[in-house]
């Protein structure tokens, strides 16, 4: 009997197999292959250090213990609920995701679907099973070859760029019609289900839903999500990007993440009672949310751009509130039924790896759940006229994250510091840059 892998292959008359894995960027690496060399059951090999390259392409010059000494190598294996069709490729192309073990068969522990993993197992051990759904914004801009200029909103289908903001404007969704067209069908075929498509706040900034369901399942449509809009905008000569802050002078774009969680024998959400009224855990899960989300700031926003979007006035939000039905808040709980009361962590930027970030989310819900926490009274008014509660800079973040027993015990003491050792690394590149501001303010007035 051939697997689900190669039936896959025989159906769709695949000749060639992505082998692919986020990296704690959230890029996807891997290998490329023709379909008859695709080794399931033995596995790829990739160097352990492809989870400690930065964005930049570089390697920090000290890993700690985050990885061995002797730069070893580790396995990869298939996940076969993940084998979908490429259908941008010229030739019939799968691509599968793989999870990554060392050759004595532990999983690696810094791999952040195996972080999101062990996260799920811990609700499991609890009876739980939480719920996400994931809402990505980006920004679709002319194409950029010289990093020096500033980016642009493309021109659409009536030869003109957005002259403003046209927030939840169909005729500015519309003036992309072939691109999404495009985007649509390829999601289709990769099995990646988008709930609504909107037009946000700034020019040529859209919004897709995923619809609600497992984390990982989740994490894996968010990952491949990011990489088709890519491929299907450079297609429509655009490109789509996830930064977090695009524009200097517009809203920046966020990772909404929706999340719950049911009684795995029950099936009923945890967080309203049978007279549908809120649960002590569901306070505790705000609360949790609000204890520690500050501290798990850097995987929510790993890059330094990361910390422009997060301004006053901007849609971000700047601090840990909670309200019902309240956008200025960090945390908002939509207007909802009792079965799908839940919580929306309006903090994490596009440019997170959804990995990670929805395995933080969780995790800062979990520890509150553990530990029967009481979060603040709701707010109603606007929490953006509140004081800053969040880590104003990644430094700030990395440090708190660094300091967070809880969340560097429950995310794995492995990950937290490949993960810190990463982003200290692009950090400490990011402030060899001269900026444009710096040579306009500075260089005569000082």
């Amino acid at each position: 009997m051939p697997s689900d892998i190669q039936q896959f292959f025989h159906d769709h008359s695949i000749d060639e197999v992505e082998a692919i894995i986020p990296d704690m960027a959230g890029i996807a690496r891997g290998k490329i292959m023709p379909a008859e060399k695709f080794a399931e059951d033995e596995g790829m090999r990739l160097p352990e250090s492809v989870f400690l390259q930065t964005v930049t392409g570089d390697y920090p010059p000290e890993t700690g213990e985050a990885m061995s000494p002797a730069e070893i190598d580790i396995v990869l294996k298939a996940d076969a609920k993940t084998v979908r069709r490429v259908p941008w490729a010229a030739e019939p192309t799968a691509q599968v995701i793989h999870d990554c073990f060392y050759s004595d068969g532990r999983r690696v522990s810094m791999a952040p679907r195996h972080v999101l993993r062990n996260v799920i197992e811990l609700y499991a051990q609890r009876g739980w099973e939480p719920v996400v759904a994931p809402e990505l914004e980006f920004y679709l801009v002319e194409p950029n070859t010289d990093a020096d200029y500033p980016l642009k909103p493309p021109i659409g289908r009536s030869g003109r760029a957005e002259p403003g903001r046209q927030s939840y404007s169909i005729a500015a969704v519309n003036e992309f019609d072939p691109l999404f067209d495009d985007i649509y069908q390829f999601c289709e075929d990769e099995d990646i289900e988008i709930d609504t498509l909107i037009h946000e706040d700034g020019p040529a900034q859209m919004e897709i839903n995923l619809i609600h369901g497992q984390p990982l399942d989740l994490a894996d449509q968010a990952f491949l999500f990011k990489r088709t809009a890519r491929e299907a905008a450079m297609r429509h000569k655009m490109y789509a990007t996830f930064m977090a802050k695009p524009h200097a002078k517009e809203p920046g774009s966020a990772m909404h993440i929706h999340q719950s969680v049911i009684d795995r024998k029950t099936r009923r959400n945890v967080f309203s009672s049978p007279d549908g009224t809120p649960t002590p855990l569901f306070f505790a899960h705000i609360a949790g949310l609000q204890k520690y989300l500050p501290a798990a700031m850097a995987l929510f926003c790993p890059n330094v751009n990361s910390y422009r979007r997060l301004t006053r006035y901007q849609t971000a939000p700047i601090n840990m509130h909670w309200g019902y039905d309240n956008r200025t808040a960090g945390l908002r709980v939509p207007m909802s039924s009792p079965d799908a009361r839940r919580v929306e962590n309006r903090v994490a930027g596009a440019d997170a790896n959804p990995y990670i970030a929805i395995a933080a989310s969780l995790a800062c819900g979990y520890l509150g759940m553990l530990e029967g926490l009481q979060p603040s009274d709701p707010i109603s008014g606007s929490a953006h006229e509140l004081p800053f509660g969040l880590p104003r800079s990644l430094d700030e973040a990395l440090r708190e994250l660094r300091a967070s027993e809880p969340l560097v015990k429950l995310l794995g003491e492995t990950f937290v510091a490949a993960f810190t050792i990463v982003k200290e690394a692009e950090y400490e590149v990011f402030l060899q840059v001269i900026s444009s501001w710096e040579r306009e303010h500075l260089l005569l007035n000082v």
